[in-house]
């Protein structure tokens, strides 16, 4: 038997609410109603000056660059010392006396904040004189640099990558090769530099298996293709043909099509490419009528980049120019460009694969060796930049997020993107030729985005979430682009993950096309949201705005869930006016008062420190004094945030009183049962009273901020907050941490809300709550359960009964009370599935099913007979084979789990399941219920019910079609295919074409040019 009042309440929200002024305050205070629309137009304009300011500063790169460019002759014979930035600070040649300081602003690694370094790769010779020329040019953005620093204190790493290959980098840092002594890193073939470079492009790669390709000539085709994919953006698209006396698409069930160039994609692709095998002879005239029919008929979807259109062909020869195809498909527009990349050391065929390309706008290279690859296939980036070049465009690009490895903030690599200009050859005598010199750019930390977003203002669940043309997530709350210990591991395809993946509950697609479209509007929805590591879940009402970035192709969102979210409340306290209290206690924040008492500003931007060199090491509350003191204009803080957690220091600071007369009172808490207790506020004010020593704590989260959900921090309140947001007003949400040692078990959370109003749309000022010992907790509900009301003091079902098991479960079904101590913290239905069956079919559970479209799931598969590959021509079937990986690792995948969540309506049940007998009554004023279950009969053959996620394994056909399949995109605005001026002939190879095969090539061209 259980009595009304079974469980320890250390003081009712009443008796909190008497102790917190905010009702004395209530006349002073507003409540308002937020403007979404409004709200995310403003961000907006925010992240578009921060963003303009990014790009003004690479303006200033490009003129200098290009300044410096025109006024020097290049010198074959020039000789001159550079900062290498391998071997700055050795005694060796390019190994100067470089300084260098550490910097907090650079996560605290040494850089000279005067000076740029020259990284050049590996493969290439760091005296070359196209290299030194370049860095003797270059030398000139070292001024920018610094003055760009001077002028944008938030800035962090500049750069310039040359076409050239080398790489300019301030502030200058030293770099370390690997284990192997190499640096792979080439700017050019980064995302930055080759979106920059050119324009958006459909490709057509064909790849020579004819038996002449056998050996190391197919390993080269194959790196070929490789390299080739690793140009390709997301705004591109692209498709593999292989062929020898038939057509082979790499990938049988995509032919016909180009797909998009994303991660996923590419990855596909790359896993079929081990499996070319060569055999047979080579029917190139077909393969390029295949390539130029499928570039025409996808063009005509409307579906591609519909800029540049290119073919790549990799092969060991060519017997003929094929002229009539070029005629018929591609002259005299010639508008898709041909790549011929000859395989091998033999030049037989090379006239015939250099007027392909010559003759079509392209680029001839031949690839002799592995270590050729890179570099040739850079090559065509080149050639596709000419238009834009000629035509002095200096498109301004952002990339879509990446992780930047080698900058980690002290939570992990940090997310970027990067803003990035191309430079050109201004020399009249170059004109023509369309000589692009590199790419300037600056990286910018996502979390550089978040600083603009005032979360106080967005409620307790709501966020703020920017996506880019494709639709792919820039910023996100659920993004997660790390995993595996200490989460600095990145997956593979965390650049790509589409808005529709984690606000999967939109099934069309509204909100997303909206935002890809670059309209302005709002959206609602039901969601569900899972928290606490995915173990339960809030089922909200989310209202939408979005509108975009201008000048950059992003789009940003605004979620506010419906109720308390939609509101917020201004206190009457002005910095103007705070009085003594209010400013002393606002310089007390972060002191230990006493060993119980704790006053924290928690993890928020109220000033912004990056501003100014000077301001860079006050931590916030150090800001706030300064600010407060009105000593400083240059540094810039959010007056309003500061003036309501001014009034939320005030009403919240008689509450150390009543912590402290508890504290006094010994008969209050005479075992020590209760250890913290704690407030935090909307504003990020968090006040913490220790009823133990430090040391006797059983669980440190609070004071230590491991526990990432337990703590304020800069995107969102934390879990206990937002739970006891979402429970009835005036009620205690009960919860065991789950976190990952079983020793941090051993303590229940006990919170509740406080709301200015009693109704739902009151926003919700506070949240107060207890820590107290699970044994604690445990002993008062055996206690309290062993109390019966009956006349003769006995109850017909009692705990102590051996035939019967008590439980005490959660609104999400975890147990927090079990006489088997060992199943505390596990799922309910784990251990009683028969009687959890019942309480859903009763209503009194529901189940609710969530997905992940980000997840890793662990794969094993034999290693394959390489004797018969997949794509070996000579037993090539038409079948779709979905390739698996290999033994023991893991692999992005899609699954589907369940998580349960009570009907607050239902208070209590009892039902007969088969021979056993299960009652749930609810706790009062709790989210608790008690489950009574009759043990005598073994129901095992219900089987358990658990929370395991499972993989979506999707039919072969539809995992293609998720491949083939294009949601809605935005091309990016600008597109430069071709110019009149272009000069085409500079199209390759180590010399010039033939004096035969030149004039033939003229009067041809001629003869068409003239119909």
């Amino acid at each position: 038997c259980i009595g009304p009042s079974g469980l320890l309440i250390v003081s009712t929200p009443e008796e909190t609410m008497d102790n917190i002024k905010y009702k004395e305050f209530e006349r002073g205070v507003r409540v308002e109603e937020i403007d979404g629309l409004r709200l995310v137009k403003r961000l907006a304009k925010n992240m578009e000056e921060m963003f303009h300011k990014k790009a003004q500063a690479m303006k200033r790169l490009v003129e200098a660059a290009e300044e410096a460019h025109l006024q020097h002759e290049e010198n074959p014979d020039l000789q001159y010392e550079y900062f290498n930035a391998v071997l700055i600070n050795e005694d060796v040649e390019l190994g100067g006396k470089f300084v260098l300081q550490p910097n907090d602003h650079f996560n605290n690694r040494s850089v000279n904040l005067s000076l740029s370094v020259v990284q050049v790769p590996t493969n290439m010779y760091n005296k070359d004189s196209a290299i030194v020329n370049g860095v003797y040019w270059s030398e000139a953005l070292n001024k920018v640099f610094v003055d760009n620093f001077e002028r944008d204190p938030s800035l962090i790493w500049q750069y310039f990558g040359s076409a050239k290959g080398f790489f300019r980098q301030y502030p200058g840092i030293k770099w370390k090769p690997d284990d192997h002594g190499v640096i792979a890193f080439d700017c050019r073939n980064r995302k930055w530099y080759i979106q920059a470079a050119t324009s958006p492009k459909d490709v057509v790669i064909l790849v020579d298996v004819s038996g002449s390709m056998k050996g190391l000539r197919l390993t080269i085709a194959r790196q070929t293709v490789s390299s080739i994919l690793d140009t390709l953006g997301d705004d591109d698209f692209f498709n593999i043909i292989a062929y020898n006396e038939e057509l082979h698409y790499v990938e049988p069930c995509l032919n016909g099509t180009l797909v998009q160039a994303d991660v996923t994609n590419k990855d596909h692709f790359r896993e079929h490419l081990d499996k070319l095998f060569a055999q047979g002879i080579g029917m190139l005239d077909m393969a390029l009528t295949e390539a130029f029919n499928l570039l025409g008929d996808f063009n005509k979807t409307g579906r591609g980049s519909e800029c540049s259109q290119a073919i790549m062909l990799v092969t060991d020869g060519a017997v003929d120019t094929y002229d009539t195809i070029f005629e018929k498909y591609n002259w005299p527009e010639r508008k898709v460009r041909i790549f011929p990349y000859l395989i091998g050391r033999e030049s037989a065929f090379a006239d015939n694969l250099k007027w392909m390309a010559c003759a079509n706008k392209g680029y001839f290279t031949q690839i002799s060796t592995l270590a050729d690859v890179q570099e040739n296939v850079m090559e065509y980036l080149h050639v596709l930049s000419r238009p834009k070049v000629i035509d002095r465009e200096h498109d301004t690009v952002w990339t879509e997020a990446y992780i930047d490895s080698t900058s980690d903030d002290g939570q992990g690599p940090v997310l970027m993107t990067t803003v990035a200009m191309p430079v050109f050859s201004t020399k009249n005598e170059t004109r023509n030729r369309g000589i692009l010199l590199g790419v300037v750019g600056t990286d910018v930390p996502v979390s550089e985005l978040l600083k603009t977003i005032p979360k106080y203002k967005l409620g307790i669940h709501g966020y703020a979430f920017a996506i880019t043309n494709n639709g792919y997530i820039l910023t996100h709350p659920d993004l997660r682009p790390l995993y595996g210990d200490g989460k600095k591991r990145r997956k593979p395809n965390y650049s790509s993950v589409d808005l529709s993946e984690v606000e999967w509950e939109d099934k069309d697609d509204t909100l997303r096309n909206a935002m890809v479209n670059r309209k302005t509007g709002t959206f609602s929805m039901e969601v569900t949201k899972s928290v606490d590591k995915g173990k339960r879940v809030l089922v909200l009402h989310n209202d939408y705005y979005y509108t975009d970035i201008k000048g950059t192709p992003f789009s940003l969102g605004v979620a506010l869930s419906s109720g308390h979210g939609k509101y917020f409340f201004r206190g009457n306290v002005t910095v103007e006016e705070a009085d003594l209290e209010s400013v002393t206690t606002i310089k007390l924040m972060f002191v230990v008062l006493s060993f119980r008492f704790l006053l924290l500003l928690c993890y928020r931007t109220y000033c912004n420190t990056d501003e100014h060199p000077k301001h860079r090491y006050l931590s916030q509350i150090e800001a706030i004094k300064m600010y407060l003191s009105g000593q400083e204009p240059r540094l810039h803080c959010d007056k309003e945030l500061i003036q309501e957690v001014l009034f939320d220091a005030v009403v919240t600071a008689p509450l150390e009183a009543y912590w402290t007369s508890l504290v006094l009172n010994k008969s209050e808490n005479s075992d020590k049962g209760v250890e913290i207790a704690y407030l935090g506020t909307r504003t990020g004010l968090s006040r913490i009273n220790l009823f133990v020593v430090p040391d006797e704590l059983t669980n440190l989260d609070f004071l230590t901020a491991e526990d990432k959900e337990g703590v304020f921090n800069a995107d969102h309140f934390p879990l206990w907050y937002k739970r006891a947001a979402e429970q009835v007003p005036g009620t205690f949400i009960y919860s065991l941490p789950f976190n990952s040692g079983s020793e941090n078990r051993s303590v229940v959370l006990a919170s509740t809300a406080i709301q200015l109003l009693d109704e739902r749309k009151s926003p919700i000022a506070a949240a107060v709550g207890i820590q107290m010992k699970l044994e604690f907790f445990q002993r008062k509900f055996w206690t309290a359960s062993r109390q019966c009301a009956a006349l003769d003091g006995k109850c017909s079902i009692s705990c102590d009964d051996e035939h019967i098991n008590c439980y005490l479960i959660d609104n999400n079904g975890f147990i927090l009370v079990a006489e088997d101590y060992t199943l505390t913290g596990n799922f309910f239905g784990e251990a009683e599935g028969a009687v959890m069956n019942k309480l859903l079919q009763m209503g009194s559970f529901k189940r609710v099913t969530l997905y992940d479209y980000q997840a890793l799931c662990w794969v094993h598969s034999e290693s394959s007979d390489s004797g018969h590959t997949l794509l070996d021509v000579s037993i090539l079937q038409p079948l779709c084979v979905l390739p698996l990986a290999g033994p023991h690792m893991q692999v992005p995948c899609d699954t589907e789990y369940p998580a349960f969540v009570s009907e607050r309506t239902i208070k209590e049940n009892m039902g007969n399941i088969d021979c056993d007998v299960g009652i749930k009554k609810q706790i009062p004023s709790s989210n608790l219920f008690m489950v009574v279950v009759d043990n005598k009969c073994d129901c095992i053959q219900f089987g358990p019910i658990t929370m395991d996620p499972f993989e979506i394994m999707y039919i072969l056909h539809l995992f293609l079609e998720r491949l083939k399949m294009q949601k809605d995109r935005r091309r990016p605005d600008t597109c430069h295919p071709f110019h009149p001026e272009e000069n085409s002939m500079e199209c390759g190879g180590t010399g010039s074409l033939t004096t035969s095969l030149s004039a033939t090539l003229l009067l041809a061209l001629m003869a068409l040019f003239l119909r």
